[in-house]
């Protein structure tokens, strides 16, 4: 491979999905539609909660926040990836490359805390329902959201400063369709030990402790649900938790794979398919799972077009 002096390198190369062109046309509309349903879905679920006094809830509260996350994650890659799928010029400067590669990590650690303190918020609603207004109040509810933004953005700028530090001499080639770390710490002449165990601290903090916490309440919940005597009962306390635990698994399973393995377990091919899931495929399902599911939900949109339609 051609060697680059640091001071020379003004921007990378995304080798993208796929350099077929009819498979880039393929990828281009998949991922257009899949933008759209992200975008289309948060907003909706934002807007919804909004407008509905009987959805200012802390549930809800957490739920627009996590559909805040979800827009801004995804619109950090997939415009990009949409640019460089039909573009011949598949650059991206290095100013570029740092601020992606620092919202997509912020954001993505955000998700995760997010997610566990929407575990907690189920526990104290199913297991403690009587003091779940006095535990979850509002001065609380804002203090896990604001703890959860600043945390994950201040990791973020540890990550993003260690990673556009290293020399990149050994190639500009980003093998991946967005700037992540593990792709570009292959591309570093440096060996980047203290990089990946500086990830593995903060994966071990933030996304290993975010998980624990969530599965340590939805043990609680299930022995809770457990002890209702009724089958009806039962059922709609596990169809409430169903949708997160389902997120959950799906987003959990595939940062931890990511950013907490072996440095020679690396696989081009392998990590694209994993990064999409949780970049770009997770941020769509989201409103999906939470909202369209949502009797509350479907209930205020009901009652906002039948209202429409009278006018």
């Amino acid at each position: 491979m051609d060697n680059f002096n640091q001071t020379t390198v003004k921007s990378f190369i995304l080798l993208g999905l796929s350099s077929i062109p009819h498979l880039q046309a393929i990828y281009f509309l998949l991922f257009l539609i899949i933008y759209a349903i992200t975008l289309s879905g948060n907003v909706l679920l934002i807007v919804v909660v909004r407008i509905d006094s009987h959805l200012h809830t802390p549930m809800y509260f957490f739920l627009s926040n996590l559909s805040v996350v979800d827009i801004c994650f995804s619109s950090t890659i997939v415009p990009k990836i949409l640019v460089t799928t039909l573009s011949k010029d598949k650059t991206i400067s290095f100013l570029g490359c740092a601020s992606q590669m620092y919202f997509s990590l912020a954001l993505g650690a955000t998700e995760c805390i997010i997610l566990a303190v929407m575990a907690y918020d189920r526990y104290v609603a199913i297991c403690n329902p009587l003091r779940y207004q006095v535990v979850m109040n509002k001065k609380l509810c804002v203090c896990l959201a604001a703890f959860s933004w600043t945390v994950s953005f201040l990791n973020s700028i540890i990550h993003a400063t260690l990673t556009f530090q290293l020399p990149y001499c050994k190639s500009l080639h980003v093998n991946h369709f967005f700037c992540e770390m593990p792709p570009l710490f292959k591309l570093s002449c440096r060996d980047t030990l203290f990089n990946e165990v500086a990830v593995y601290i903060s994966g071990g903090i933030i996304a290993l402790c975010s998980f624990l916490l969530t599965m340590v309440s939805y043990f609680r919940i299930i022995t809770t649900i457990l002890k209702i005597r009724t089958s009806k009962g039962r059922y709609k306390a596990f169809s409430t938790c169903a949708s997160h635990l389902t997120v959950v698994s799906l987003y959990y399973g595939t940062i931890m794979f990511m950013y907490l393995r072996p440095r020679h377990s690396y696989s081009p091919d392998r990590d694209r398919a994993i990064s999409i899931l949780y970049t770009v495929v997770t941020p769509m399902l989201n409103p999906i799972i939470y909202s369209i599911r949502n009797k509350d939900v479907k209930g205020t949109l009901t009652k906002k077009f039948s209202r429409n339609e009278k006018h």
